[in-house]
């Protein structure tokens, strides 16, 4: 007989393990690990833990990939609309990936789309190829971007962040050309708040949790490895005022959006500058390896990716974001300084918002009249820009900020006839 008030054996055994869960993701997260907050305007740092030290940054190695492939444009060696061919080794990388045949075309405005909202590794190595030469040749001209912009602690060995003991960075140097990106091109800041994209049929959405959820929040990059662990760079402006925050290697995705949130409410709380971040002293050491602490010693894991947190129409079972908020407020774990806190937090941070795609597509821009940079080892050629046509609706759609629908869920369009049919191979996912 149950008597009534009372929870049933099997019941409390369930929270008992509810308890335990939370109790190893507070130990979890009671580990120190790297971030920094930075305005965008005066370079001041607002708030800063360990920010110097050497980190895996995983897929925030793709904003230095976008800044090189920027300044190409910048340039005039490229332009949004020229094409660029997926070579085999392009096609051989693991997810996240569009999974795109070899000898697939596609723009570099819709390739760079791809890049930040699907985190695409075959796609970053179609733009080093297509730029670069080659993966060696771009990771080449990445370096010397980043020695320009002062990112004393990093060095890059290929566009996507799949691991590589010899490819690291740090929070603080992720800050510098997240800030570097809206600096010196500001025309491009909206290509970083797509919070969906519409591939035929299909809809991609972003892996950038804050995006329609924290108040501001208008772009940037997420990552993650084992090794890493959970990583973003965060942009959120409010009155005006643009920060950035950057957080390395947490323990899951949720984790990681809850400690960015707390970040940025403390950062708005706070109007006093602090040092340049060009001015913080550099540390020395390795990386460490978290693969054992994210990931555990006996976790399959499929591929070195993001972690997908669909965002666009969809809906997913525990994606309650006051509740997990709540939880975690119980062990103390949101904290972010003065001005922040879980109350204020979970105020804040609403259910999924839907938005509206952006639509991309596979294939040449229409009216292209001008070669292909092919994907296999050789150098674009210099006059590639000279015979391209005026930017297209395509292109120019990188421009165009993306709407929040709410919680309603996203309204499909016809596929215009500019759209070429996809060849996609469905990728794995990590998680």
């Amino acid at each position: 007989m149950r008597i009534p008030g009372r929870l049933s054996p099997t019941r409390l055994l369930r929270l008992a393990g509810l308890s335990l869960a939370v109790i190893a993701c507070g130990a979890s997260l009671a580990q120190a690990t790297p971030y920094v907050v930075v305005d965008v305007a005066s370079g001041a740092v607002v708030a800063e833990q360990d920010s110097t030290q050497r980190w895996y940054p995983a897929s925030l190695t793709k904003l230095v990939t976008i800044y090189v492939a920027l300044t190409a444009v910048r340039q005039g060696r490229v332009t949004l609309d020229t094409p660029i061919m997926v070579s085999p080794r392009a096609a051989r990388m693991p997810p996240s990936k569009m999974g795109f045949n070899p000898g697939s075309e596609v723009t570099l405005d819709n390739a760079l789309k791809m890049l930040v909202v699907k985190s695409a590794n075959d796609l970053a190595i179609t733009i080093a190829e297509g730029l670069g030469g080659s993966v060696e040749g771009f990771a080449d001209q990445m370096n010397e971007t980043a020695a320009r912009l002062g990112m004393r602690e990093s060095h890059f060995v290929n566009p996507n962040g799949l691991h590589d003991d010899e490819h690291y960075s740090s929070a603080r140097d992720m800050a510098i050309v997240g800030r570097a990106l809206f600096r010196d091109f500001p025309e491009y800041a909206d290509l970083f708040g797509i919070g969906a994209l519409r591939l035929g049929e299909q809809i991609i959405p972003t892996h950038n949790g804050l995006l329609g959820r924290y108040p501001g929040a208008d772009g940037m990059k997420t990552g993650f490895t084992c090794a890493a662990g959970f990583n973003v760079v965060a942009s959120a402006t409010r009155n005006g005022r643009r920060l950035i925050a950057v957080v390395l290697g947490y323990p899951n995705a949720k984790a990681r959006t809850l400690k960015a949130a707390s970040l940025l409410d403390a950062g708005f709380a706070n109007s006093s500058g602090g040092p340049s971040i060009m001015a913080l002293p550099s540390s020395s050491g390795a990386a460490p390896n978290n693969r054992t602490r994210v990931c555990g010693a006996h976790r399959e894991q499929v591929s070195e990716d993001d972690y997908a947190v669909p965002v666009a129409g969809a809906r997913a079972e525990g994606d309650n974001a006051a509740a997990y908020f709540a939880a975690q407020g119980l062990m103390g774990q949101a904290g972010g300084g003065q001005g922040s806190g879980v109350a204020a937090i979970q105020a804040q941070m609403g259910v999924r918002p839907s938005f509206e795609p952006i639509n991309v597509f596979v294939g040449r821009a229409p009216g292209w009249t001008g070669p292909a940079l092919a994907s296999w080892g050789a150098a674009p050629p210099p006059a590639a820009a000279a015979s391209a046509p005026k930017p297209t609706k395509a292109a120019a759609v990188m421009r165009r900020k993306p709407s929040v629908r709410g919680k309603h869920a996203v309204k499909k369009k016809p596929v215009t006839k500019a759209l070429a049919k996809p060849v996609v191979r469905p990728a794995k996912t990590a998680e």
